[in-house]
């Protein structure tokens, strides 16, 4: 008897919760009505981040797709973004795993894929104490500084010869230089040796294929068929760099321990015999190290120098800026940078207009939740728009101008605070890397910068390559002139 009066306040509670979570439900960011099984697919066109603000511009801030079968938020306000890393950094923490990152297990030892874990912590706290600190970096600037001087040297036997210099293809050359030694205290890569390039080229060819639009990151049930052969591409060029990593580190075992270089390799190395790190983690962390320096770095290089080619004066303040602090007969070094406010005003205004990665890197959450109002379902894809934001005027004065002066006298900086301008992440996911980043970026562009080049602004391109990364869709090639 006593269970049949619990009958009707059972119907009311079963009541109530359907129609709380049909509720919830229909509380979803407002967004374009999805297609059956392929959602809103045909709506992203092939650069998704110009899409994206486009439709933001219909349906608002914060919005809702289906991209196959991945429930999809896109945030294209910095003050959502900022309720979200703030409010809820934890509950967003998660990675949404690219398939083709599932070469050679990669995504169960990198520290970018990993979801927040004690081994996830146990990397990040590596990158932070023992290899991104000021005092860490200090110790490897004569060998960055260099290889800044080989890239000059480069410029000029170009110069001479009156052949055009590929900007993006010799800023990737000298990040991986830069890269290579101060991990290894060598050189990868050569500017003149085709012979030499093997590493950089597998480094590019790998991130690529991780950039390409892959139907199995869209149907995830699908993905054991691999069906465009991404992961199946991925996994030869994971294999080939793996072998060379292989090989420097067996090199370095064999010397005395006392011999060792110290520097990043050496570090690991140290962890490695203290069982602080196994030999996966070393080389997954190292794979790391060069995916994501080398693509952002160079690419905000390459953009960088594209525009001030395109707006002269620009160009011309900053060549004049690097002359009265640097001068002309000395090579720029890395103690210079923070004299040279225009020159970080520069790559400000760059990252402003053309992040590398324009939709962050994708992230997941872990638990439904309330964002900004709206009900966000676990396991959706968040996309935070930085392409669009950039160019938001209820955000910037005149956003499609270059113009680095917005940021003389700004405390505006990107790391992480200033939710309008994120090129490097925030929260507990921010890019650990951004110190070096930062240092090596600068280094490069003062290189670039103080030489001359012959190009009429009206012939360059400005145009963006398809796909999910913020690429040109033709490379600056360009001669040095006197």
């Amino acid at each position: 008897m006593e269970y049949i009066l619990l009958i009707p306040i059972i119907v009311i509670i079963t009541i109530f919760l359907i129609f709380s979570k049909s509720h919830i439900k229909s509380n979803l960011p407002p967004g374009p009505k999805p297609w059956p099984i392929i959602g809103n697919i045909l709506e992203l066109g092939d650069k998704p981040h110009q899409t994206f603000t486009e439709l933001s511009k219909t349906y608002g801030p914060i919005m809702f797709l289906k991209l196959g079968s991945v429930p999809t938020i896109v945030i294209s306000s910095p003050d959502i973004a900022q309720e979200m890393f703030l409010k809820h950094d934890i509950t967003f923490s998660d990675r949404i795993v690219p398939d083709s990152v599932r070469a050679m297990d990669h995504d169960k030892y990198s520290m970018i894929w990993l979801s927040v874990s004690p081994k996830w912590r146990n990397l990040r706290k590596i990158a932070a104490v023992q290899l991104f600190t000021n005092h860490r970096l200090d110790g490897g600037k004569e060998l960055r500084q260099k290889k800044a001087q080989e890239l000059g040297d480069y410029v000029r036997q170009c110069r001479e010869l009156s052949t055009p210099v590929d900007i993006s293809k010799a800023a990737s050359i000298s990040v991986s230089n830069l890269l290579s030694n101060t991990i290894f205290s060598m050189d990868l890569s050569s500017h003149t040796s085709t012979n030499s390039q093997e590493f950089n080229e597998l480094i590019l060819h790998m991130m690529e294929e991780a950039l390409t639009p892959n139907v199995s990151d869209l149907f995830p049930k699908l993905k054991h068929l691999d069906l465009q052969g991404v992961l199946k591409r991925t996994c030869k060029f994971t294999h080939k760099i793996m072998k060379i990593f292989d090989k420097i580190i067996k090199e370095r075992l064999l010397k005395d321990p006392m011999n060792r270089t110290d520097d990043v390799l050496g570090t690991l190395l140290k962890l490695l015999e203290d069982k602080e790190m196994s030999i996966h983690d070393v080389k997954h962390f190292l794979m790391d190290l060069f995916t994501g320096g080398i693509h952002t770095t160079s690419v905000t290089v390459e953009w960088t120098m594209t525009e001030l080619l395109h707006n002269p004066q620009k160009m011309k303040k900053a060549q004049i800026e690097i002359d009265e602090v640097v001068g002309k007969d000395r090579p720029i070094q890395e103690s210079d940078i923070t004299k040279l406010p225009y020159l970080q005003a520069v790559v400000k205004e760059t990252l402003r207009l053309h992040p590398p990665a324009p939709l962050l890197i994708p992230r997941k959450t872990i638990k439904d939740v309330e964002l900004c109002n709206y009900f966000v379902p676990q396991n959706s894809n968040i996309l935070i728009n930085l392409w669009g934001m950039g160019r938001d005027s209820t955000i910037w004065s005149n956003p499609l101008l270059f113009s680095p002066e917005r940021f003389l006298d700004s405390e505006v900086d990107f790391k992480g605070r200033y939710f309008e301008f994120i090129p490097f992440g925030s929260g507990r996911r921010i890019c650990p890397g951004l110190p070096l980043a930062h240092r090596m970026t600068h280094l490069l562009l003062a290189t670039l910068i103080s030489f001359n080049w012959k190009i009429s602004p009206d012939t360059i391109d400005m145009e963006e390559k398809s796909g999910i990364a913020l690429l040109k869709l033709k490379p600056l090639r360009v001669i040095p002139s006197l």
